[in-house]
């Protein structure tokens, strides 16, 4: 040890110490290119070059001359900057032959003045860090004639857009892009990139935004939203603009948009509409997402590998969501308001709209139960054709009392009515491949739901500086009536595979939920210190839910024998009173401590109707919080945090009612749950150089559960399934997570590449049979990519890597579902003369047989087009766009969870041709930028 810390000094001698350090120096003066007036108070940096980090700082003094010794040797940066003159860029080395370099007059230009053979950095002016937030200037940067916002994010540095639409900063997804700091049309970032010109804006911020609460009292609570705002021109505030979009294409697909847009001032109004069954549900990624893709994929809390996309309370619910599965024509549209007045101390910003989805289509799925001693392999055919449609109405108004004090309120309500139609046809063999059962069903359910949602946001500001009193309240009701009729005929074999019995259900279903939950937390904030404070809070819950299920046998007149079986009435009520203290340290605006826990006593009756039976608990639920931030600098910065909370069990796991809509599946209620308690940990680090255009994002969580709801299922020989939720002491279930993620300019070629490097999975238990069950599952993945843009002349894209999924159960370690897999989808466009520009871009995925299933299976989904634009700013555009050129586009996805494994291939679009025209309008700023007759 002595030894080590001798080495590690003389190391620290030699870096620092002036006896190994010759006085390297740099010098110089700083004056205007034109009227030679000496520029005092310049600022004068010198940044190491490897990693545009500050090595010595200094300013000009009044002669304008300056002067920096104490240099190590290497190779450095020169940054000079003055207010209203461009950045003076300049690279330079120190070594025992250059000692000192005296720079000599360094010439300044006012930005008004400067000529095209001037040689700046443009992306270092364009640039500048103001705390928290980066801000781009958006004129620094070239852009296309009529091109989008999405165009000009491609172009500023440490951000990508891939081809969806889909935003990416400093390593983390865009969730959020405002407009002058307001939503638009929600919160779905490709409203406004796909659709606000980029000539129209001055600036974009990039920075973490705050919550309410988090923005108002100064002290981090760890939540944040990757946001950019879209700060627009002042004479582009007041006119018009919009796009209309018509698309043909072969085997009668179709694909139509339009959008249109009024600004005044600090009023805005806008209005869209889609219509689509090419798989487009709405104007972007993000919406797109909300319904489900069929590519993503992840863990989840109950041990399984699932795929996004589909759900709801009952196993043959239909929620609206297009999860890439069937043929989908979808209707969405919906207009925008929000305006500023009385000094901006009051706003309103308020959205309706409206939509539907129709999917129809047919899906196979192939499916393994491990069981203690055998195994069920089932194969199901499904065809489903699903509608559902919705309106929702939503608006935020908020307003300044005076310096002190604000108000926020927030109103939606929304109506949706769905109607859905499946058919099924399964069978099921034993391990040895003799018949368990022989099932053919139909369900059909209609449903029609509501929902509202209201909240207020009080501040105020005492007189002491940090002392703050907020009050917020919201309130929501959630109402539900489904109708539906189910209709099944199953034979069961026995052990020899010879029929046993058959069995005949044709009932009529019910079933009314409602939810309604009034909630408020009142905080109040202590500044202790100048560095510590203090935040109390007070909460106080409400929340009422009941659930009546309904099933009727057929009889001579009709549906009207009550199945008691299966018919139950079930109301769940809690009251909850929560305290909460939260200590927060500052120091230096460098490092942030908080820690505190809330705590809440919860009371809980459970009563069903028909029985008059009534559960009383009590519980105290405990959610214990700690996090450390520190910023090394204001773009380079590690935060480590634990959260812990307590989830009781939902209604539809604790009321005692057999499920029957899939008879071969039947699940039961037990009203005897706990509640579970998790601990979270999370870490992560970032950091973000400008000059070098390099970014680093590392992620990591470890999460695990204390007396979990797990599944226990019961299998008769038959092979019917009973689930049940049931609480599991002495087994911890876990999951993790590790994400890294380098993006980096490459300045020589104009580059950007990216690598990331993941790893998630967890340790997931079950009961089958009473035999405790043990799942494992993991995904480890890599990937590169590579992007670039030459203006006017081509721009690619490309990210691809390997990935390797294992999963095992216990039961059947050797009938595992672990296999190898790559995924990749790049895309380029060329832009010829003539206005002629070729684009193309594809999509690869192989997934690797594995000894669950034995087939490879191999996706390669091409697309190209050819387009030309004209008229003025390029803003009429005809195209042809073939979709899945080599026929490829398979349904296919495997999953995993508890004690199966499946395989689903299903009908999806297929090879078209699309042929479209599309129309930019433009009045804004006071001139028409173009108008076509």
């Amino acid at each position: 040890m002595r030894v080590l810390t001798f080495i590690l000094g003389l190391l620290f001698l030699i870096h620092f110490g002036g006896f190994a350090q010759k006085p390297y120096s740099v010098k110089g003066s700083v004056v205007d290119s034109v009227s030679s007036i000496k520029l005092f108070n310049t600022s004068i940096s010198v940044l190491y070059a490897k990693d545009s980090i500050l090595c010595k700082f200094t300013r000009a003094a009044n002669d304008g001359s300056f002067s920096i010794p104490g240099l190590p040797k290497g190779k450095f940066t020169l940054l000079v900057t003055y207010p209203g003159y461009a950045d003076y860029v300049e690279t330079f080395s120190l070594d025992s032959v250059k000692t000192e370099i005296n720079f000599g007059d360094i010439n300044m230009f006012l930005k008004s003045l400067l000529l095209q053979d001037v040689i700046v950095k443009g992306t270092v002016a364009a640039i500048k860090i103001k705390g928290d937030t980066t801000e781009y200037n958006a004129g620094s940067f070239k852009i296309e004639p009529n091109a989008k916002v999405e165009d000009l994010l491609k172009q500023l540095p440490g951000i990508q857009v891939d081809q969806n639409g889909k935003i990416t900063a400093q390593g983390q997804t865009v969730q959020k892009v405002l407009v002058d700091g307001e939503e638009f049309f929600g919160d779905d970032p490709t409203l406004v990139t796909k659709n606000l010109r980029a000539d129209m804006v001055d600036k974009v911020q990039l920075y973490d935004k705050k919550s309410d609460q988090a923005t108002f009292t100064g002290i981090d609570d760890g939540e944040k939203t990757k946001t950019i705002n879209v700060k627009l021109k002042e004479d582009k505030k007041n006119g018009y603009f919009g796009k209309i979009d018509a698309g043909l294409g072969t085997d009668d697909f179709y694909q139509e948009q339009a959008m249109f847009n009024a600004f005044k001032s600090k009023k805005k109004i806008s209005a869209y509409g889609t219509i689509a069954n090419t798989g487009k549900t709405g104007l972007g990624w993000q919406d797109n997402s909300k319904y489900g893709s069929s590519s993503n994929m992840e863990f989840t809390d109950d041990g399984g590998i699932m795929i996004y996309g589909g759900g709801g309370d009952d196993l043959d619910s239909f929620d609206g969501q297009y999860n890439g599965q069937g043929i989908p024509t979808a209707k969405n549209g919906g207009v925008h308001y929000d305006v500023k007045w009385n000094n901006d101390n009051q706003s309103l910003n308020t959205n309706y709209k409206i939509g539907s989805l129709g999917v129809e289509g047919s899906r196979t799925d192939l499916s393994q139960n491990n069981l203690s001693e055998d195994v069920i392999r089932s194969t199901s055919d499904q065809t489903f054709d699903n509608f559902m449609s919705r309106q929702k109405l939503d608006g935020i108004y908020q307003i300044k009392f005076d310096t002190t004090s604000t108000l926020k309120i927030s109103l939606d309500g929304s109506v949706r009515n769905s109607e859905t139609r499946n058919a099924y046809l399964s069978e099921s063999r034993r391990g040895n491949d003799t018949l368990m059962n022989v099932s053919d069903r139909k369900v059909t359910n209609d449903e029609d739901g509501k929902a509202f949602n209201a909240s207020a946001f009080w501040t105020k500001k005492l007189k002491k500086k940090g002392r703050t009193l907020s009050l917020n309240v919201n309130g929501s009701v959630n109402q539900n009536d489904a109708k539906g009729f189910l209709k099944s005929g199953i034979e069961y074999y026995g052990q020899t595979g010879v029929l046993d019995s058959v069995r005949q259900i044709d009932q009529y279903k019910t079933n009314k939920t409602n939810n309604s939950a009034l909630r408020s937390n009142l905080t109040y904030s202590e500044p202790i210190t100048k560095d510590f404070s203090v935040i109390f809070n007070y909460g106080f819950s409400i929340n009422n839910s009941s659930a009546d299920r309904k099933s009727f046998n057929l009889s001579e007149s009709g549906y009207d024998l009550l199945d008691r079986s299966l018919t139950n009435d079930y109301s769940l009520d809690q009251l909850s009173n929560q305290v909460g203290a939260i200590f927060s340290y500052r120091k230096n605006n460098k490092t942030t401590v908080n820690f505190g826990t809330r705590a809440s006593a919860v009371r809980f009756q459970q009563v069903d109707e028909y029985s008059g039976t009534r559960y009383k608990r009590n519980f105290a639920n405990w959610n214990p919080e700690a996090s450390y931030h520190y910023k090394f600098t204001q773009q380079r910065s590690i935060r480590i945090s634990y959260n812990g909370n307590t989830s009781q069990p939902g209604l539809s796991q604790i009321q005692p009612i057999r499920v029957n809509t899939d008879p071969l599946n039947i699940t039961l209620g037990n009203p005897d749950l706990n509640p579970s308690f998790t601990n979270r940990f999370n870490a992560s680090y970032s950091s973000y150089k400008i000059l070098s255009e390099q970014s680093v994002w590392i992620n990591g969580s470890y999460n695990f559960t204390v007396d979990p709801i797990v599944s226990s299922v019961a299998v008769d020989p038959s092979g019917v399934k009973t689930y049940q939720s049931i609480n599991l002491s002495g087994k911890k279930p876990s999951s993790f997570y590790f994400s890294t993620y380098l993006d980096k300019k490459i300045k020589k070629v104009d580059m950007n590449v990216g690598v990331n490097v993941s790893a998630n999975g967890n340790t997931y238990f079950s009961l089958v049979d009473n035999i405790l069950n043990k799942t494992r599952s993991f995904n480890y993945s890599g990937g590169l990519r590579i992007s670039k843009y030459k203006q006017k002349k081509y721009d690619f894209y490309t990210n691809f890597g390997p990935n390797y999924n294992t999963s095992e159960s216990s039961l059947q370690k050797d009938l595992n579902n672990n296999g190898a897999g790559f995924n990749g989808d790049a895309s380029f466009n060329v832009y010829l003369p003539g206005k002629f520009r070729i684009g193309s871009d594809c999509n690869y995925e192989y997934r690797a047989k594995t000894k669950s299933f034995d087939e490879n299976f191999e996706r390669f989904i091409w697309n190209a087009s050819l387009s030309k634009t004209f008229l003025k700013q390029d803003a009429l555009k005809l195209s042809v766009t073939g979709y899945d050129l080599l026929d490829q586009n398979k349904g296919f996805n495997r999953s995993a969870g508890g004690n199966y494994i499946s395989q689903t291939s299903y009908t999806n679009i297929r090879r078209y041709f699309m042929f479209s025209l599309v129309w930019d309008f433009n009045k804004m700023g006071g001139g028409v930028a173009q108008q076509a007759k």
